[in-house]
């Protein structure tokens, strides 16, 4: 006890310490703090009504940074007129969905944000997703419009007969790379749009903020994809919490953005963070380590968000004059591991790390406002901590029929309040979000949202990250569906039986996928090769699995349902396995047998994952 009493001192003095040269912006975060949670749904605050805001008092300064190209804020305002007067000439009208399939660039913040004008939803396909899981997500929310870039466009064709729709359809093309000319049976956007009055469209004054502007594409928990709600409310909170009182940036300084914006911490964390301070987002078709410091120095960034993978890959890259000579001084994002957090900010010589946890379809965020290390922040939301048995799968329940909260200190499920100040949007459908609440929780009536996450409490409404829970792992920045993969496993001819979890890789951020196998013969390499060939005809390439293991036998539930537990602490682990693993190795195309050289090799960093 006298050791913990210590420990807690210590923490409240560092955290003091943080807090200490805050003061003097203390009115302005609580000012801004207080406009976030005071928001309500009929207000007339939008993102339009932003960007026009911002063309007029940031008129002449950089909004945007692409490759070669420049947009100020007025040109940015200007072109995104353009194309929101285009679809209103086209007859698009509120509530209206329209599905945006597209590699990252300009054209896709154009049109989100056209769109947001009109009161008009943008559906943000994942420009990973392929085959069935592509149909499943467009179809969860239909649109009559559909914009294609010319990158993804034969994927898009692949399956663009199984689109449902009981009216006609309208099919854009972007250009992107200019090799290729506009097919037949598709509408050249940048061409018809080219034509437009750059004026501001009537439709933004009217926009209120509980309004719907974009569905961002999510694993969920379980199973296909889910459509997460974005409204403006949820944006221009996010607006004021990140852009005013964590990042609080300048109009001069320039935001790095090297992940795609149909993922929530582009579109919502940075953009809005820019957006508040009239400052640039400078942003990459595609990541890219041995790219990533030469685009800093290029568009002279002062911040960058992250995902917790590209700190490991930069940490692991070799050290260029690149790293030494940047102008980055803050960055935010979400996974930067405690293993790595002070010598990331060492190497790189970044001061400020506001680190945060969140999720597209939640209504809860953490923040690292003070810079401590090793932490996601606090929240001024109400949540809880609570008991949770791992081996159940499901909270711990007091005599009283209630959830128990965990001490300081301990790892429990996080638990969000749902209440007006802080609705939860969750899915479009209202089933999936239904999944993801619990009722009754500490009294009659109380409705709280699950996270599907374990999080330790280290005391002073700080906390710390520790996994997912689930049927959902987490590898290279994105969530990967067990059971979606499962469904696809289990289509190969030769496969009686599979179940899929995540596993640890030492070095390495979330978990690597495995795949657990009863098969009807003992198979061969090229058994194997046919075998990768049908999971990247129908999986992205984060969500195949990285080993392979061939079991003679499961063991299962009651219910028959596969057990789990005892395959995700075996892992890999060849020395105590009689069983066959086979693994993928980076920048390999083929399954190789797992040895008792690879596998020391995988525990001593050897290789890149």
């Amino acid at each position: 006890m006298h050791r913990n009493e210590n420990i807690n001192r210590i923490r409240l003095i560092r955290l003091l310490l943080k807090i200490l040269p805050l003061v003097p912006r203390a009115f302005s975060i609580f000012k801004h703090v207080n406009k976030a949670l005071k928001i309500k749904n009929e207000d007339k605050l939008s993102i339009g009504g932003v960007l026009e805001e911002n063309a007029i008092k940031f008129g002449h300064k950089n909004a945007m940074l692409f490759e070669d190209r420049i947009y100020t804020h007025r040109q940015f305002n200007a072109i995104v007129n353009q194309y929101a007067n285009y679809f209103l000439s086209a007859g698009l009208g509120r509530g209206q969905v329209v599905i945006l399939y597209l590699e990252n660039g300009p054209e896709m913040l154009f049109l989100v944000a056209a769109l947001a004008k009109l009161g008009a939803i943008a559906s943000l396909i994942n420009a990973n997703q392929k085959g069935e899981a592509l149909v499943h997500s467009i179809h969860l929310d239909p649109g009559s419009h559909f914009v294609v870039d010319e990158t993804l466009l034969p994927r898009f064709k692949e399956i663009k007969d199984k689109i449902r729709t009981t009216i006609p359809n309208k099919f854009y093309w972007l250009e992107n790379t200019g090799r290729n000319a506009c097919p037949r049976g598709y509408i050249d956007l940048q061409k018809e749009v080219a034509n437009h009055q750059q004026h501001n469209p009537f439709t933004t004054r009217s926009i209120v903020t509980e309004e719907r502007f974009a569905n961002i594409f999510t694993s969920g928990t379980t199973g296909l994809p889910k459509a997460a709600i974005q409204t403006h409310r949820k944006w221009m909170q996010l607006y004021y919490w990140f852009g005013k009182v964590n990042m609080n940036l300048c109009s001069h300084d320039v935001i790095y953005v090297p992940i795609p914006f149909f993922h929530s911490n582009a579109l919502m964390i940075a953009w809005a963070s820019a957006a508040a301070s009239g400052a640039a987002l400078a942003i990459r078709r595609k990541y890219s380590t041995t790219g990533f410091w030469k685009d800093i120095k290029k568009f002279q960034a002062t911040a960058f968000i992250y995902i917790g993978e590209i700190c490991r890959y930069l940490l692991n890259s070799p050290v260029s004059e690149e790293e030494k000579q940047h102008k980055v001084r803050k960055i935010v994002g979400n996974g930067l591991r405690p293993g790595i957090w002070k010598d990331f900010k060492k190497r790189f010589g970044i001061n400020t790390v506001i680190e945060f946890y969140g999720a597209a379809e939640g209504n809860i965020a953490f923040t690292n406002t003070f810079n401590m290390d090793n932490t996601v922040g606090w929240t001024p939301a109400r949540y809880a901590i609570v008991k949770y048995d791992v081996k159940e799968g499901r909270p711990t329940i007091s005599r009283q029929g209630f959830f128990e909260r965990v001490k300081v200190g301990e790892a429990g499920l996080l638990l969000s309040h749902v209440n007006s100040n802080t609705p939860l949007l969750g899915y479009v459908k209202g089933e999936d979000t239904e999944k993801k609440v619990f009722r009754n929780v500490f009294e009659k009536g109380d409705i709280w949202f699950n996270t599907g996450d374990l999080i330790r409490d280290i005391g002073y409404r700080h906390v710390q990250f520790v996994d997912r829970l689930g049927d959902t792992f987490r590898w290279k920045g994105e969530n990967v569906s067990t059971t979606e993969v499962e469904k696809i496993v289990n289509r190969v001819q030769g496969v009686l039986l599979s179940t899929v979890y995540g596993v640890k890789i030492p070095g390495t951020d979330g978990r690597a996928g495995m795949v657990a196998i009863q098969t009807a013969c003992q198979w061969s390499e090229g058994d194997l090769g046919k075998f990768l060939v049908a999971l990247r005809e129908e999986l992205p390439t984060y969500a195949i699995p990285v080993f392979v293991r061939f079991c003679k036998t499961f063991e299962t539930t009651a219910t028959q349902k596969i057990k789990k537990t005892s395959l995700k602490e075996e892992a890999y682990n060849i020395n105590c396995l009689k069983d066959e693993i086979f693994i993928l190795l980076p920048r390999t195309g083929s399954y190789v047998r797992l040895d008792k050289t690879i596998y020391r090799g995988i525990n001593n960093h050897q290789y890149e994952f």
